[in-house]
């Protein structure tokens, strides 16, 4: 049997970690490695085509976002644009030892960008959040200081899929003079994304978790915001990222994104659908679960503590039944170590280490998260059996 028929029996429910990629996205990315091989900085006629597609693409993304075409930066992914971000706010005054405000809950891209310009003398400053993942901007305007240069707060979290109260914090940052950031991976082309609504300065984005391609991004800077350069070499990316330009993947990061965009509220209710079945059915059945994040999640998102249950060991069950979670963040799936974003939501001892995440997508169903709690309900029944027998 060939993976990619074995793909066809398999339940994907691990949206958060990365999409399927669409179907128009990479038709139209295959025919433009194909057909269009030339390079996009060239002067001859053949690249024309290639400079048009860069223009319309920026000028689709920016729309979708409600921002600027000259405000849209291509990068590699979100890991990439957090990076940028980070880097390029502290790196030009890192004699004024500046400090950098971010979350207890924020990705490793974002945490360790701050620990590496710690390395280089600034300071971090990480603000609690309360048990549903939010932060308070109380507490956000009691840390900034005359040396803040950025803050870094995201749109929602990759983890739990809380949805942060973005637009006042980034008042705040700005009342005060500083710099605001969001790393809006998770969020982008899934729920409603304003970068003038939200009032922010920079916004970070991958194509692949909206069905665009893997290895791409943007991120959003902007107009008149100071950045420097990321990679040097020649003019691309107004002569801030150097490298011949990665069009067809880009081309198809707009497409992708705008067909999310559009189609989002259908989406949205068809992931709500299937988070209600799953919930009910495991209510119904007297399933000892929590649900971590709060109310204001993202649509389709669920992390689900289960009380004396080893989440390691249910991630590898689910998967002997083709049915593909996460034990957390896909980044820290292989290790057995609490999350940080657990811990900082302080989740109850006897449920934090049966903690799985379920994120639904637009290509699952109903029946799908009938099949899920299904098995969940069978797992649970069998570790509740055990335990009373201790």
């Amino acid at each position: 049997m060939t993976v990619a028929n074995s793909l066809n029996k398999i339940i994907y429910v691990d949206n958060a970690a990365t999409t399927k990629i669409d179907d128009d996205a990479l038709a139209l990315m295959i025919d433009l490695q194909k057909n269009f091989f030339a390079n996009p900085s060239s002067a001859y006629k053949l690249s024309r085509p290639l400079k048009k597609i860069l223009r319309e693409s920026r000028e689709k993304i920016a729309a979708c976002i409600n921002a600027e075409p000259q405000e849209i930066f291509f990068t590699s992914g979100g890991t990439e644009s957090d990076n940028w971000a980070i880097k390029s706010s502290v790196l030009a005054c890192l004699n004024e030892r500046p400090n950098i405000i971010t979350s207890a809950i924020e990705h490793k891209a974002i945490l360790n960008s701050c620990a590496a310009m710690k390395n280089l003398g600034c300071t971090v400053t990480k603000i609690p959040v309360d048990k549903s993942g939010a932060v308070n901007p109380v507490n956000l305007q009691e840390k900034i200081s005359q040396r803040t240069k950025i803050i870094s707060i995201m749109l929602a979290n990759n983890e739990v899929g809380t949805i942060q109260p973005i637009k006042s914090l980034a008042e705040i940052a700005h009342a005060a003079g500083k710099i605001f950031h969001t790393d809006a991976v998770q969020a982008i082309g899934h729920i409603p994304v304003d970068v003038k609504l939200l009032g922010v300065d920079m916004l970070s984005a991958s194509a692949h978790k909206f069905n665009g391609p893997k290895g791409m991004g943007f991120l959003y800077v902007r107009d008149g915001l100071k950045l420097l350069p990321y990679i040097d070499g020649g003019a691309q990316e107004f002569s801030k990222r150097a490298g011949t330009e990665n069009f067809p993947a880009i081309a198809a990061m707009a497409l992708a994104l705008e067909k999310n965009c559009r189609d989002m509220e259908n989406n949205a209710e068809k992931l709500s659908a299937c988070t209600k079945i799953l919930l009910d059915d495991l209510r119904n059945n007297n399933v000892d679960f929590i649900i971590n994040g709060g109310e204001n999640r993202l649509p389709g998102h669920l992390n689900l503590s289960f009380r004396n249950c080893d989440g390691e060991t249910l991630l590898h069950r689910l998967d002997l039944k083709n049915i593909c979670v996460s034990t957390g963040s896909a980044c820290n799936s292989r290790q057995t170590k609490i999350s940080h974003v657990l811990q900082a939501l302080a989740v109850p001892k006897d449920f934090i280490r049966g903690t799985i995440r379920i994120t639904f997508g637009k290509e699952n169903s109903c029946d799908d998260s009938k099949i899920i709690s299904k098995n969940l309900i069978n797992f649970m029944q069998r570790v509740n059996d055990n335990y009373e027998r201790r």
